[in-house]
């Protein structure tokens, strides 16, 4: 094509960005193969956006001659947003001047996954693919793991965890050896020759003998590999590790496809390369590299390499000369992009000192610079307290000040080594009215609403999960001493040993159980013990003759009878389940019983867990509680491609962890828990040597960077895990490098000497020294640094009250005094139906037969007595003697009914005078209260749906915001919410984002259950939109008007230029359409019965829709469609800017609101 580019400054002027000489170099590099070392905030995308224009402004390629991989939809989407507006900008195309019958070009911007399944579908047949393989889902994965795992034949005696852990370690191993290419026989072959090897070795530590144990492991799990990668390929199927290995595989064994995909793309760039796998490697060489020349431009940064634990390999980055050589054997050229634009520069200086270590270790990556100007700029603030307490109240503290000085939260961030502190954070950032957001399904699970859903999963999935159990016994709701949970440990044991204490020694019985080989510490089952409470009468002592406390004989036999019931629904579709859990533990409604802030904020993040769910169980249709506690297992502890929840565009405080802060930023960033074996985490990556998921050194691609055992002795196995310890440290480094090059103006670091339960102290870690030192050379502020602690101090905290976190959040004593009052009247007109109807006598284990204990319960902190000495009797002689199940218990005595004058004391009598007393006043009060009028301003931001409140309804709005009310659970609307994930992944492959309540799609929806969120399905796909292309689904939007912000999503946008030819998601300019006659029609799933909707709904969203696009609000329409009957209701004559800011500022008029369309309304199918 023509050349309209000239020269560099032409670019430069062109696209308005003065580039520094190094990224001038850069850009205008000949079309050969090079590496760009791009240090934190250099400017990488936009290096890369403008060295497209320059290619393809010089002539020298077409603009889909261009190819661009990266790891993220988001971060593609981003790239390819900024290519298409730079190319326009600089006038290299012309939107105005687009010839239809023959239109240019764009650029190929995909991800590295979407690229390779691309690829298998062109050539797969080259290697004996089908090309109607099916990409799984991550439901599926771990639904098709589950099924291998339970059917395969034979005993595994080398696998001893749980079923869901095994489920998870199957597809880590799966994982790795699709990574590193190797096959599932020569790992098996491999580990039978190091178990061969290890026969003659002195294996004289722990440390040692975890070897041959590993091995056995891995042996069995690579079998288990094998069926589960049969299974996939007798049902047509392939995951993400597929693709990328089977596309390896195709690029190293037909080299005719590189030729055909070096014709197609003549200029390559790769993102965040430093973060590909060993498998990626050997795709992306052999296509385009193996001494070609052909024009690859890898861009990356070998100190921000922080995803190795996961698969990822930095020697890609360091070796990417030699793989990507000339024709003539010259290495590829390196470059360095050094200039930080985004921090000031005494943050910088913190940054270049942490990384000193690793610019040694790879070449071409040069210390961060600031920009011009900004060398004074930024600021560090550090602090050491001497509690765990104290510092989040002093972290909360300083962002509080922070927010009411004038700093927006959503530009405040806090980022954590691990999740263990998202809840003390959050509750105490919530308790100053401070807004925040936990982001990501990791974050997510270490809040005690979901632990608490969780915990009740695992313990009805595996009757092992006893750390669960444990956690339901000594929470809020069952309060189980230590005392009465010690008990219950030993009766556990009892079951699994089938000998009481003081049993005979029998030898021969003790060789039974030695030959045997069952270790009953891996299969002791508290669950098991508690089922023997539904097999005795609740004032039964037992013949094992613990003596347990009253109290704890009912909370325990009440629980299992509610596990058991909720076992039975295990079959259940995977939401159903989790809404039963809610229903019957009551977690749900406990949160929305409390008027707290906390409560409010917990409960959404209650919400966005059953989102997180709903999300797996859309991907297959028979997901089970099974496979989603592996898949949650495998994200807690990885993150690996299953947490993609970005933080959300709401004005609140993020709290993440530093591995999801990579590649975004806050002008604030605080960093707590800066202490001694936290962060930097002295926790090393999973060793080969004791783990049977890990894939061994010696077989991964690669092995030369990583350590290796000399031999199998004391010495060596000491060495190696020497050599690990390093290893692990320098990639703390790079973590922390990633972490503190996060914030532009402010960097707030902190630590303490007393953890919440340890007995030594930690002290400031290696990191928070760094920032004192930083701060104590005149480039920030010491705001506290406490003393050591003596020799012979205790941790305080120990000594302060032991009791669980209050959650949910207990009610005061008069909300509580009122509750029991409510239960006392219920039992009565209870007990007086019963007394009108045949005595029926309650189950012995009925709850309505209970008296549920006094709050608190007695003293539990003495030690459980001895038991006597046995008389003699053996288990089995218990065993057979206990008494059965009860079936039937005396009814309870009938009480007096306070309601009949004829049956109350004196007393009584006086009593309900008094209460007479008591309501005529509190009415009066009411009465006056209700008669005055107040004022309640109304909040900065509001969403759509409150906006169409306060216009129908202001005074219920102002009620509403005066006292908020928490809202019921409502799984009709999740399913709704649910439908409109299941819309949004019919058109893209993307999830529903992580929303706040008011902003969740579906909040409508009357969907009953399962079957009528499949009609919907159906219903859906017979409407006219099922048949067109979205331009662009769930968008978010924030609308200024009246002196409000309103936010919302729109559900889906249509361009109307020409249907559904040509227009796709992310194919256009956001921007483009401005002044060329397109039209768009903005349309709002209804999946309720009734046609209620609000007109005035649409008109917001296309008052949004067209200034976001910057297009005359007469060129969008706005329509309804009514899912259940496919009716589309298109609103005539919706208000503009001036009408919406009247009826804000005015208040409702006369069919303004809360209508449906009048008889002006276009109604079509």
């Amino acid at each position: 094509m023509p050349a309209r580019i000239t020269d560099p400054e032409q670019l430069k002027e062109l696209l308005g960005i003065p580039f520094t000489p190094e990224q001038t170099a850069c850009i205008t590099a000949p079309p050969a193969p090079q590496v760009i070392v791009a240090g934190a905030g250099s400017g990488k995308t936009t290096v890369m956006a403008a060295r497209v224009v320059w290619l393809v402004g010089t002539g020298q390629v077409a603009p889909e001659q261009v190819l661009g991989l990266t790891f993220t939809n988001k971060a593609a989407g981003e790239l390819a947003e900024r290519v298409r507006k730079a190319l326009i900008k600089a006038g290299v195309t012309d939107p105005d001047v687009i010839d239809p019958d023959n239109p240019p070009g764009e650029p190929v911007i995909s991800t590295y996954h979407a690229f390779a399944g691309r690829l298998l579908t062109d050539h797969g047949l080259r290697i004996g693919l089908e090309p109607t393989s099916r990409l799984l889902a991550d439901a599926t994965r771990y639904q098709l793991a589950a099924r291998v795992l339970r059917e395969a034949p034979g005993l595994y005696p080398a696998l001893t965890r749980s079923f869901p852990d095994l489920v998870g370690d199957l597809l880590t191993l799966d994982s790795e050896l699709s990574e590193h290419l190797v096959r599932p026989e020569d790992l098996r072959a491999y580990d039978a020759e190091l178990l061969r090897s290890l026969e003659g070795a002195k294996l004289t530590n722990a440390d040692l003998r975890k070897i041959p144990e590993a091995a056995a492991a891995r042996r069995e799990l690579a079998e288990l590999v094998g069926r589960y990668r049969a299974a996939k390929r007798e049902r047509d199927l392939l995951d993400f590790g597929d693709q990328i290995a089977l596309s390896a595989t195709l690029a190293r064994t037909r080299p005719e496809v590189g030729t055909i995909l070096r014709d197609e793309f003549r200029v390559v760039l790769l993102d965040e390369y430093q973060d590909t796998s060993v498998a990626q490697r050997v795709l992306l060489a052999g296509l385009f590299g193996g001494g070609t020349g052909h024009p690859v431009t890898a861009v990356g940064d070998p100190c921000q390499a922080i995803y190795g634990w996961r698969g990822a390999s930095v020697a890609n980055l360091d070796d990417f000369p030699e793989h990507f050589a000339h024709p003539d054997g010259r290495l590829a050229t390196r470059q360095a992009l050094s200039e930080n634009r985004r921090s000031g520069g005494r943050l910088l200086e913190l940054a270049n000192g942490l990384a000193e270590p690793l610019r040694a270790m790879h070449a071409g990556v040069e210390a961060l610079r600031p920009a011009p100007g900004a060398e004074r700029d930024g600021l560090v603030r550090c602090a050491l307290l001497r509690t765990h307490a104290e510092e989040i109240d002093w972290l909360a503290d300083s962002i509080a000040h922070l927010v009411r000085t004038g700093k927006a939260p959503g530009e405040i961030a806090v980022l954590c080594r691990t999740a263990t502190d998202f809840a003390e954070i959050q509750g105490s950032l919530v308790a100053r009215d401070i807004p925040v957001e936990v982001v990501g399904l990791s974050g997510l699970l270490h809040l005690p609403e979901v632990a608490d859903l969780v915990a009740v999963c695992e313990v009805l999935q595996d009757p092992g999960a006893n750390a669960s159990l444990v956690r339901l016994l000594t929470g809020p709701r069952w309060r189980i001493g230590p005392r009465d949970l010690a008990l219950l440990g030993r009766r556990a044991r009892f079951l699994v040993t089938h000998v009481r204490v003081g049993a005979d020694d029998d030898p021969d019985r003790r060789l039974a159980a030695a030959v045997e080989g069952v270790d009953p510490a891996e299969v002791i089952s508290l669950a098991d013990a508690l089922d023997t409470f539904l097999e005795m009468p609740i004032e039964a002592q037992g013949d094992d003759g613990l003596p347990f406390s009253p109290d704890a004989r009912v909370r325990f036999a009440r629980l299992a009878a509610e596990l058991r019931d909720l076992r039975r629904s295990l079959a259940d579709p995977l939401m159903d389940v989790l809404h039963r859990v809610l229903a019957v533990t009551g977690l749900e409604v406990e949160l929305s019983a409390s008027p707290h802030a906390l409560a409010a904020r917990r409960r959404e993040t209650l919400s966005n867990f059953l989102d997180v769910a709903a999300s797996f169980a859309a991907g297959d249709g028979e997901a089970t509680l099974l496979a989603f506690l592996g898949f949650l297992r495998t994200a807690a502890q990885y993150e690996k491609g299953l947490d993609n929840a970005l933080p959300g565009g709401e004005n609140t405080v993020k709290v993440l962890t530093a591995h999801k802060s990579k590649g975004l930023e806050w002008d604030v960033v605080a960093v707590p828990g800066l202490v001694t074996g936290t962060f930097p985490s002295t926790q090393g990556r999973e060793k080969w040597t004791a783990q049977g998921k890990v894939l061994p050194h010696e077989l991964r691609g690669d092995a030369d960077t990583l350590p290796d055992i000399g031999a199998w002795d004391t010495r060596g196995i000491k060495a190696f895990h020497e050599a690990m310890k390093d290893h692990q440290h320098t990639e703390e480094l790079r973590l922390g490098y990633v972490t503190f090059t996060r914030p532009r103006s402010l960097l707030i670091g902190s630590g303490h000497w007393w953890g919440p339960s340890q007995k030594k102290p930690r002290g400031p870690s290696d990191f928070l020294h760094a920032l004192h030192d930083h701060c104590a050379a005149g480039h920030g502020e010491i705001e506290a640094w406490a003393d050591e602690p003596g020799e012979d101090d205790e941790n305080p905290a120990l000594h302060e009250a032991s009791a669980d976190r209050a959650w949910p959040l207990p009610l005061d004593d008069a909300a509580l005094a009122r509750r029991r009052a409510a239960a006392e009247t219920v039992l009565a007109h209870l007990e007086r139906v019963a007394s009108h109807e045949d005595a029926h006598p309650a189950a012995a284990h009925d709850s309505s037969s209970y008296e549920d204990p006094e709050w608190p319960p007695p003293p539990e902190d003495e030690e459980p007595p001895d038991l006597p000495p046995d008389d003699g009797s053996d288990w089995d002689s218990w065993t057979a003697d206990r008494p059965k199940v009860p079936h039937q218990a005396p009814a309870p005595e009938a009480r007096p009914h306070p309601e009949d004058p004829m049956r109350l004391t004196p007393e009584e009598s006086r009593t309900l005078a008094s209460w007479d007393r008591d309501l005529d006043a509190l009415t009066g009060e009411l009465l006056r209260a209700r008669a005055g009028v107040t004022d309640v301003p109304l909040p900065s931001s509001l969403t759509a749906s409150q906006v169409l409140r306060l216009t129908a309804d202001p005074d219920g709005f102002a009620q509403e915001l005066a006292r908020p009310m928490p809202r019921p659970p409502q799984p009709a609307a999740r399913r709704g919410t649910r439908f409109h994930a299941w819309v949004e992944s019919r058109f893209e492959e993307l999830r529903l984002p992580m929303l706040d309540p008011e902003e969740l799609p579906g909040s409508e929806a009357e969907i009953a259950d399962e079957r009528d969120l499949e009609a919907l399905k159906d219903s859906f796909e017979r409407t006219p939109y099922a048949h067109r292309t979205p331009y662009r689904v769930e968008v978010p939007f924030q609308l200024a008007i009246a002196g409000r912000v309103v936010r919302g999503r729109i559900d889906a946008v249509y361009r109307e230029a020409d249907g559904d030819a040509g227009y796709r998601q992310g194919n256009e300019d956001a921007g483009h359409g401005q002044g060329d006659g397109t039209t768009y029609e903005i349309v709002d799933w209804k999946t309720n019965r009734s046609r209620t909707a609000d007109p005035l709904q649409l008109a917001i969203y296309r008052l949004a829709w067209a200034e976001q696009q910057g297009v005359p609000l007469e060129s969008v329409k706005a329509a309804f469609l009514y899912v259940r009957s496919g009716e589309v209701v298109r609103p005539d004559d919706l208000p503009d800017r001036a009408a919406l800011e009247r009826l804000l500022m005015e208040g409702p008029q006369e069919g303004a609101s809360g209508e449906p369309p009048d008889e002006h309304a276009s109604v079509g199918g």
